[in-house]
C-alpha cells in the first residue's frame, strides 16, 4: 500500500469535520476552495490530497458533501468500531476516558489500567481501574485496536514494551518521550509541550 504522509490524513480529518458541518447546515456540495479556507491550504493541495485516494467531485460542480464524506470516513477507517484501552489514570488519562466524543467516532474505550494500587479497582462511568500487570492476560481474551498511554516518562517505555508483547499495533502516546517500538506497531505522540512551545514562537515571531 502506498504511503501516504501524516499530514495528508490530517487534513483528511480536518475536512471530514467541514464537510459534517456543512452537512448539519443542509448544504449538499462544497467546494475545493471551501476545503482549502477551512483547512488552511489550497485548493491545488485539497485535490491533490484526495486524489491519493480516488477521483471525487466534478469540475465546475465542487464535491458532493454526503457522498465526500462517507468516502473519507471509509478512508480513516470509520466505518468500524475500534476498541481503546487509556494506560495511566493520572489527570490526563481521567479526562480522555471521560471525553464523550471518542464513541460518536466509533472509538470505545474498553479499560482503564495503572500501576498504582489506590487507582486500581476504582468506577470511572462504569469502568473498573485494571492493574495494568494483568494487560497481557486481559488482550489474550479481549483484544484491543489502539493504545493511549497517559504515564509518566520514565514508565512509558516500559509500558509500551509490554503492551507490544500483548499484541497492541497503534499507540497513541502522551508522555513526553521518544518512543521504540517495532516496525509494524503505530506510534502517535501527543507532547503538549511542543505545541505550546510552537504557538509562543508565532507569537514571538509577530513581534520581532
Amino acid at each position: 500500500m502506498k504511503r501516504i504522509a501524516d499530514s495528508t490524513v490530517r487534513r483528511l480529518s480536518v475536512y471530514l469535520r467541514f464537510l459534517e458541518g456543512s452537512s448539519q447546515r443542509g448544504l449538499t456540495t462544497v467546494s475545493s476552495a471551501e476545503l482549502a479556507r477551512h483547512g488552511g491550504t489550497t485548493s491545488a493541495q485539497v485535490r491533490k490530497d484526495l486524489s491519493f485516494f480516488g477521483s471525487f467531485g466534478k469540475r465546475g460542480l465542487g464535491y458532493s458533501v454526503p457522498e465526500l464524506t462517507n468516502s473519507i470516513r471509509d478512508i480513516l477507517g470509520l466505518g468500524r468500531e475500534w476498541n481503546v484501552v487509556i494506560v495511566g489514570a493520572g489527570k490526563i488519562g481521567t479526562a480522555l476516558a471521560q471525553y464523550d466524543g471518542f464513541r460518536p467516532r466509533g472509538f470505545h474505550v474498553v479499560a482503564v489500567y495503572d500501576t498504582d494500587s489506590g487507582k486500581v479497582g476504582t468506577r470511572w462511568d462504569g469502568i473498573v481501574v485494571r492493574d495494568f500487570s494483568q494487560v497481557a492476560r486481559d488482550l489474550a481474551s479481549q483484544p484491543i485496536d489502539i493504545a493511549v498511554l497517559a504515564v509518566p516518562a520514565e514508565g512509558a517505555q516500559d509500558a509500551v514494551r509490554r503492551l507490544v508483547d500483548a499484541g497492541v499495533k497503534a499507540i497513541l502516546n502522551f508522555a513526553p518521550v521518544q518512543l521504540k517500538v517495532p516496525p509494524d506497531v503505530a506510534v502517535r505522540s501527543v507532547n503538549m509541550a511542543m505545541e505550546l512551545e510552537g504557538l509562543s514562537y508565532e507569537l514571538s515571531s509577530r513581534a520581532r
